[in-house]
């Protein structure tokens, strides 16, 4: 009996030795793994790979903000070059119609090409007179009566002028030759009716004006008739040797 007891006491120690041991050889192999994961070198490099890959794309992803903000840049200067392009351009066009605009005014004022319009017409007739008792020539149109109607029309903007039909500039001879005036080469007799093609509104006004053309022609006792037209139609001048 007591060797029965002693053989089931010498088995519980030996059963515990042998637990003991292995819980001490698991410990160690746990320690020892461990270890070796912990200064294993391909974790390492694994992990500084990782590093390095994090770096780059740190790298290109700096590169690339900044590749984009030199492109944000290089467009706004783009945008601002253009809107100075179109600038540039709606100038010129201006530029381009307005010296256009004062080309045409210029050859209708000499008379170089064809012109219609509206206007004004100014006629001159001599007065009535008694040649027995009175100065013919205080009576009749002289080229000094067309010559202010002329002026009168030219500064208050008319773009033509004719006399009697035949256009007019500022280099046009005009003169008195007895009962007749000479225009360029041609004469005429009394009246002479002067078309003057532009706004209406102002070239009626200026020959009207008080103390002006108008009253200045009525005091040297010369017939004064003004009618506008919607439609005053004048040839070219002709040139010696067309």
């Amino acid at each position: 009996m007591r060797n029965n007891k002693k053989m089931k006491n010498n088995g519980k120690v030996g059963g515990g030795i042998i637990l003991a041991a292995v819980f001490l050889i698991l410990g160690f192999i746990l320690s020892y793994s461990y270890s070796l994961s912990k200064n294993d070198p391909r974790e390492s490099l694994a992990g500084n790979s990782v590093a390095e890959h994090e770096g780059k794309y740190r790298d290109e992803l700096i590169k690339q903000m900044e590749r984009n903000k030199e492109l944000t840049e290089e467009l706004t200067a783009k945008r601002e070059q253009i809107r100075e392009y179109e600038k540039s351009f709606s100038e010129g066009e201006e530029s381009y119609s307005k010296l256009a605009e004062e080309a045409k005014d210029l050859r209708l004022l000499l008379g170089s090409v064809p012109a219609k319009g509206e206007g004004l017409k100014v006629k001159l007739e001599d007065a009535e007179y008694d040649p027995a008792t009175m100065n013919p020539n205080e009576y009749i149109v002289h080229e000094s009566h067309i010559f202010k109607v002329i002026h009168e029309l030219r500064i208050s903007g008319a773009q033509a002028i004719a006399v009697n039909g035949q256009r007019i500039d500022e280099s046009t001879y005009i003169k008195c030759t007895g009962p007749v005036i000479t225009i360029g080469t041609n004469q005429y007799p009394a009246p002479f009716t002067i078309e003057a093609i532009g706004d209406t509104d102002v070239l009626l006004p200026a020959i009207q004006l008080k103390g002006g053309v108008f009253d200045q022609l009525i005091h040297d006792n010369i017939v004064v008739t003004l009618e506008e037209s919607n439609s005053i139609r004048m040839s070219p001048m002709h040139t010696e040797g067309s």
